[in-house]
This record gives structure tokens, C-alpha cells and sequence, in this order.
């Protein structure tokens, strides 16, 4: 159960060593925390970031093997988590940004992308969403894009699956509404992590830790949808209104 203050003591992050996820988990108070599980596929990456919140003084905290394409165990993975006492606050937080030219020249890789990142979320948000609603509290927090705000030419698979998502956490929002539990969308534009190293930084990039704060400030505000950076918000109702044959013609 939240703390006296309100604050979270249990977590749950599904995409256990997301560099978002983990700096969202050190925003928090760390005091209050009682039990932090990481899941995700077995790797050094995921070590090292339950070693990294340990190492931080944050207790309980351990780990669980999840694989967001094999939705067939999800049911299993979030159930047993929860079996083992109420969970606060769920971060999903896994995807692949893949590569558009790859996905266009290979269509299983594109699939392979969708699984991920909009199948996966599906199966995992629904059995979260059931398991929160069941206990009457907590928050669900989606790490969507501003991606799948509208669709561009030079990542439109990506996009494409984070437009599902999105509106699929919207849904889910709505759905839980009433029942005590409820989803926070997060769109990130472009955030300096493993995922974009190498790629061009654009205006409003970002670090994990500026997306934490985002998020954290948002949990304490009730926010259903938040931009990060908050700026983003503008120019993305300024994109949807540029024409399709002029839109297609930005350099973005």
C-alpha cells in the first residue's frame, strides 16, 4: 500500500534495466521504498541495474525473468509478483526503436518490432490493469512517444507501434477509472539513452533523469498524460496541423 504520505513503497518495472525506469525508481523517496522487482530478460544489464538501486540504499530490491514478445507467460511473471503482496506502482517501460530501413526490407522485423512494443504492451497492460483493479490502488505508467503522435517517413514503423500503444493506454485509463487504480501516458521525445546512442540529437533532447522528475512530479499530481519535455506538447498540436503533402516534405 502507498505510505502515509502517499508515496509508493513497492514497484514493479517491466523492462527491468530501462535507463527511464531506473532513474524513475531513484526519484522516488528512497526510504519509503519496500520492494523494487526488475523484470526482464536474464543479462548483465539487468544486474547491474538492480545492483545500481541497491547500491543506492533502496531495499527489497530484486529481480524476475520477463520477455515482452512471449505474451503466453506474462500471466504467470505479473501474477506471481503480485501474489507475493501489492504492488504500488507498475512502469512499463520496454521497447525496441529498431531501424525503419530494415523493417522496410524485411517485413518480420517489423513484425518482431510490433510484438514488442505494441503486442507485448497489450498483454502485459491488460493483466497489470486486472491485478491493480483486484487490490483497489496503484498507478500503471506507460512510457509511450511523441513518436506516435503522428507518424513521420523516417520511423513510421516505430511510430506506428507507439500510436497503438498510446491509444491502447488511453483505453486502459478509461477503463480503470473508478476503481481506485489508474495510467499515467509518458511521452518522451528524444531522451539520451543506450536505445539512441549514435543517432543525431534533436531541439528538447533530454537525459533519463529529466523524464524521472516529469514523471514522479506527475504521479503526485494525478496526471493522466504528460509530456517530456513539457514543451513537446506545442509542437506536437503544431504538427498535427501541418498539411500531409507538406508534412511529409520536413526534414524530421
Amino acid at each position: 500500500m502507498m505510505d502515509a504520505l502517499g508515496e509508493p513503497q513497492s514497484v514493479l518495472v517491466l523492462g527491468g534495466s530501462s535507463e527511464i525506469a531506473l532513474a524513475t525508481v531513484l526519484a522516488l523517496p528512497r526510504a519509503r521504498l519496500r520492494r523494487v522487482v526488475l523484470a526482464g530478460r536474464p543479462s548483465p544489464a539487468l544486474d547491474e541495474a538492480a545492483t545500481q538501486l541497491t547500491s543506492a540504499a533502496i531495499a527489497g530490491v530484486s529481480t524476475v525473468g520477463f520477455d515482452a514478445a512471449d505474451t503466453a507467460s506474462h500471466g504467470d511473471v505479473i501474477g506471481r509478483v503480485f501474489d507475493e503482496g501489492d504492488v504500488d506502482l507498475v512502469i512499463m517501460a520496454f521497447g525496441v526503436l529498431g531501424d525503419q530501413a530494415e523493417a522496410e526490407a524485411d517485413p518480420d522485423t517489423a513484425v518482431a518490432m510490433a510484438t514488442v512494443n505494441y503486442t507485448g504492451a497489450v498483454s502485459a497492460g491488460l493483466r497489470v490493469a486486472a491485478c491493480l483493479r483486484a487490490q483497489g490502488h496503484g498507478a500503471l505508467v506507460v512510457l509511450s512517444s511523441v513518436a506516435g503522435q503522428r507518424a513521420r517517413r523516417s520511423n513510421f514503423v516505430y511510430g506506428s507501434t507507439k500510436a497503438g500503444l498510446d491509444a491502447f493506454a488511453q483505453g486502459l485509463g478509461d477503463a480503470l477509472h473508478g476503481s481506485g487504480a489508474r495510467v499515467l501516458i509518458v511521452r518522451p521525445g528524444f531522451v539520451r539513452t543506450r536505445m539512441t546512442e549514435g543517432l543525431e540529437e534533436v531541439p528538447l533532447t533530454i537525459d533519463p533523469g529529466d523524464v524521472a522528475g516529469i514523471i514522479v512530479s506527475a504521479l503526485r499530481k494525478g496526471r493522466e498524460t504528460v509530456y517530456a519535455p513539457g514543451p513537446l506538447r506545442y509542437v506536437m498540436a503544431g504538427l498535427k496541423m501541418v498539411p500531409r503533402p507538406v508534412f511529409r516534405k520536413l526534414p524530421i
